[in-house]
């Protein structure tokens, strides 16, 4: 009798692995979703709802688990955690096609949670301020600006971020016109270059800074600051930025405080991506806000859990770049650039779409790299 060997598969490509097995080629690419499992989390269903969601489930194969008091109907609401492989979630999605109480909804949400993953893009951050955290002052001039706008795109940006108002902790806002004296010069520089996105609280320099030529406004308060910021969006069909902020940069880090930092976050910007959208805009990114009103042990938390926002179905941004999580505050740029890009290739390797940088050439390299990793 022989020893049995075992070896866990863990973050393969399932697709090769079942080639170098002899499983039949023809077929792969369909039970590749055999083996990829997901954990959903739904929130406040019925007892109707969750009872007959646990009943399809587990007619699949796969599992749901429901508050106890589901089965008697004794509560009002439950959420419910959905757990299987994406083939058995797929067969969950048809079900629901034909059952009531609105489910049809929640299997077509379910089949759009399986969409593809592209490569990460990079976004050059440009800061046109004096007091800027890790570099102010350093492209306060216009010629300097420029000059460090075009070694960002010969380094490998696709997008450059542009802001002139520093939202560090504990810093103070800044005019509309001084932030558009440094922003509009630039833009008319830039707009034929690259695509430019706009980092701005308000909605007066977003408008001005579309019509000369950004194409993405980044307002890190995330409609918070500015009531007429959504308007504007909608107007020019402009994509945004949507950032999750624990209060304002004056307070922000004074004691933040969460029950569960992933779920607060999680439904503030799904009611946001909702308000949004009743405004009819339709190009949303959304960022949970490194820094932003949390600690370094919440930060680390997201960063872990990023993956989790792709349920929200709108391309995440994350900026990372030379912050406190580091904790490197007396420490030169270059090494903090060094654990930034570490960090990074975490966040990439979790798929998220856009990570907002200051050192464009390292992060570059590091994507280049990561394209191995990606399974096809």
């Amino acid at each position: 009798m022989h020893d049995f060997i075992l070896r866990e598969l863990k973050n393969c490509n399932i697709n090769e692995e079942l080639k170098n097995i002899g499983f039949d080629k023809s077929y792969i690419h369909r039970a590749s979703d055999k083996f990829n499992y997901k954990t959903i989390k739904i929130y406040s269903l019925t007892p109707a709802q969750a009872n007959i969601l646990k009943q399809t489930a587990l007619s699949v194969g796969a599992d749901c688990a429901t508050h106890r008091e589901v089965i008697t109907g004794g509560i009002e609401n439950s959420n419910c955690i959905l757990g299987g492989s994406i083939t058995q979630i797929k067969k969950i999605a048809d079900k629901l096609q034909f059952q009531p109480f609105s489910l049809k909804k929640l299997g077509e949400l379910l089949l759009k949670s399986n969409k593809e993953d592209s490569l990460t893009k990079i976004v050059g951050i440009l800061n046109l301020t004096e007091n800027s955290f890790s570099d102010g002052g350093l492209y306060n001039d216009f010629e300097k600006a420029k000059e460090h706008l075009l070694e960002m795109i010969k380094d490998g940006a696709d997008i450059i971020d542009i802001g002139a108002e520093s939202t560090k902790p504990y810093s103070s806002p800044i005019s509309d016109t001084d932030q558009l004296k440094k922003l509009l010069p630039i833009i008319d520089f830039a707009k034929d270059k690259i695509p430019i996105s706009i980092d701005t609280r308000s909605s007066i320099v977003a408008e001005e800074c579309i019509k000369s030529g950004a194409k993405i406004i980044n307002d890190v308060s995330g409609f918070d600051y500015d009531e007429k910021m959504p308007d504007i969006i909608a107007k020019y069909n402009t994509p945004i930025i949507i950032q999750h902020s624990k209060g304002i940069p004056e307070n922000m880090q004074e004691n933040p405080i969460y029950n569960d930092v992933i779920e607060e976050i999680f439904l503030n910007l799904h009611k946001k991506i909702v308000f949004a959208q009743s405004k009819g805009i339709e190009n949303i990114i959304i960022d949970p806000g490194i820094g932003f009103g949390k600690t370094k042990k919440h930060n680390f938390e997201i960063l872990k859990r990023i993956e989790e926002f792709k349920s929200l179905n709108c391309p995440i941004m994350l900026g990372i770049s030379r912050k406190s999580m580091l904790d490197m505050q007396d420490k030169d740029n270059l090494t903090k650039d060094i654990y930034t890009t570490a960090l990074n290739a975490i966040a990439a390797e979790h798929k998220v779409d856009f990570i907002r940088v200051h050192n464009v050439k390292m992060h570059k390299t590091l994507i280049d790299l990561m394209k191995m990793f990606m399974v096809k």
